[in-house]
């Protein structure tokens, strides 16, 4: 009987599992749609754009604005990503544990997660800053959610494809400042573009066998981590050093930058260099580090030449 009761209430094992799922649980699940530590690298450089159109301002309260309005745009793309890839995550040990692929989370649910943030986060940039700003974050939550990701399946040319929206964000930052897309927005998508390639090729090259059982087809060579990949990526990271000139060029930033940005390009050269010459997944790790610190330093360089 009170055994009974217990149930009854929902106080039973289940009932409290359930209403810690509902809890804290749940948090940590649509955290995980939004991929936080992802997410907070792409609005970085949309922010840091922003900040670097001539005339605009510190001002804190419109920072925090398009960081969220882009944290929820992104966060929807992770979604809407996790959502169509759940078969495909479940089969790797990575993503296995998603919350769509482990079954804590409905489609239906993980869907209406990532319509509600991702119209959300267009909202914000769209009547805090302009339509410009939040077509283009449509743009490329389309881009990535539709079209990078079935792509994956299909050709290593998803890679290319992906690398647009992975851009998008220096674009968005400058529109929403700027109202319009000028050269300086260009140059910064120029940078985070060609940026892409070395960096999620070393991804690729670690991740390897985890992304052969899903059946992705992402790095350069059919062969798989070969001399072709590591060329690949020398020569997308040799490309970065003419393009990192072109902010001094145009006088967004200073002779300092200019020092800093070549530096840093010469840096992810020596990186993919090494990674030619060892061929080992220890070399495609600081390939990706590498390039973890690589644009961070760079975009924070180009904002302190600014002040």
């Amino acid at each position: 009987m009170e055994k009974e009761n217990f149930d009854r209430h929902g106080l039973s094992d289940g009932g409290l599992l359930n209403r810690r799922r509902l809890g804290g649980g749940r948090i940590k699940d649509y955290l995980q749609l939004i991929k936080p530590s992802l997410s907070i690298m792409v609005v970085f450089s949309s922010v840091i754009s922003y900040l670097l159109v001539p005339n605009v301002e510190y001002d804190g309260w419109r920072m925090l604005l398009l960081f969220v309005g882009g944290m929820l745009v992104t966060g929807s793309a992770n979604a809407i990503n996790q959502v169509v890839e759940k078969d495909t995550d479940a089969l790797m040990k990575r993503t296995a544990k998603r919350p769509v692929a482990s079954g804590r989370m409905s489609v239906q649910e993980g869907w209406g997660f990532a319509i509600l943030t991702g119209a959300l986060g267009a909202f914000i940039l769209g009547n805090y800053f302009n339509w410009l700003a939040a077509g283009l974050a449509g743009f490329s939550l389309f881009l990535y959610a539709f079209i990078y990701t079935p792509l994956k399946k299909i050709s290593a040319i998803a890679v290319l494809v992906g690398a647009f929206p992975g851009a998008l964000p220096c674009l968005i930052g400058w529109a929403a400042g700027d109202g319009k897309l000028a050269t300086g927005g260009w140059v910064l998508f120029a940078l985070q573009f060609l940026w892409q390639f070395p960096h999620f090729w070393a991804i690729a090259w670690i991740s390897h066998n985890d992304y052969t059982t899903a059946g992705f087809k992402l790095l350069p060579g059919e062969q798989g981590p070969t001399k072709y990949t590591a060329i690949q990526t020398i020569m997308y990271s040799l490309l970065l050093i003419p393009v990192g000139v072109l902010p001094y060029y145009i006088q967004m930033s200073g002779l300092i930058s200019l020092i800093i940005v070549a530096l840093a390009n010469l840096f992810m050269v020596g990186r993919c260099v090494n990674l030619y010459r060892q061929m080992t997944p220890q070399a495609a790790r600081k390939v990706m580090f590498g390039s973890y610190i690589y644009l961070p330093v760079v975009l924070l360089a180009l904002l302190a030449d600014k002040m």
